[in-house]
């Protein structure tokens, strides 16, 4: 259980940058696909230190002890679930703006974690209703702030059926580190463009 704690508090930790954001608009000078260079830096670098890691732990078999730590039982031989939120949460920041990129990072940075702990121990196809429901609440009350409504429930929604939902693809399961901001950002980008504000 402590593992499992420690796992989701890395997790939350990647609220930073849109953290700072927040704190501050504009700090990092975050315009629709014309970052200030300097977070652009810092997500090409993040990625690159993921994919260092990575590299170290699957290829050349250094086992750091944060490693066991951190990863789970089934990522030993794949890559880790951190490595593919780094890309994921790199790709949104780097592709949508920030009304989007935003609130599709915290719902992989904050509302993941709270479905995790709910969860945990828990190895199900499709999440039981009372986590789907709690992850959907966190994720468009995360989104609201931002965007419109219905953007905001499509956000949820996509965010709660990447999390809750695992679909397997040539026996491997998609990892929801991988799909929550991006599939987040694509509704409520969709929801901006074609649904109508209430």
């Amino acid at each position: 259980m402590a593992n499992e704690i420690a796992r989701r508090l890395v997790h939350a930790s990647g609220a930073t940058i849109p953290g700072l954001y927040l704190l501050n608009e504009g700090f990092f000078g975050w315009e629709y696909l014309a970052w200030d260079p300097y977070v652009r830096y810092v997500l090409l670098a993040g990625v690159a230190i993921a994919v260092v890691l990575e590299t170290v732990r699957l290829v050349v078999g250094l086992d750091w002890i944060i490693f066991e730590k951190l990863t789970r039982e089934y990522e030993q031989d794949s890559p880790a679930g951190y490595a593919m939120y780094v890309v994921s949460g790199s790709v949104t920041g780097l592709l949508f703006p920030p009304d989007v990129a935003v609130p599709a990072i915290l719902m992989l940075t904050l509302a993941d974690p709270v479905s995790g702990l709910l969860s945990s121990g828990e190895l199900r196809t499709v999440k039981r209703p009372h986590v789907l429901a709690v992850m959907f609440a966190v994720c468009t009350g995360l989104a609201v702030p931002f965007v419109t409504l219905p953007a905001a429930v499509l956000g949820g929604v996509a965010a709660t059926l990447a999390d809750g939902v695992k679909p397997q693809i040539r026996g491997y399961v998609v990892d929801d580190n991988l799909t929550i901001p991006v599939v987040a950002a694509v509704a409520m980008t969709a929801g901006l463009t074609y649904l109508p504000a209430l």
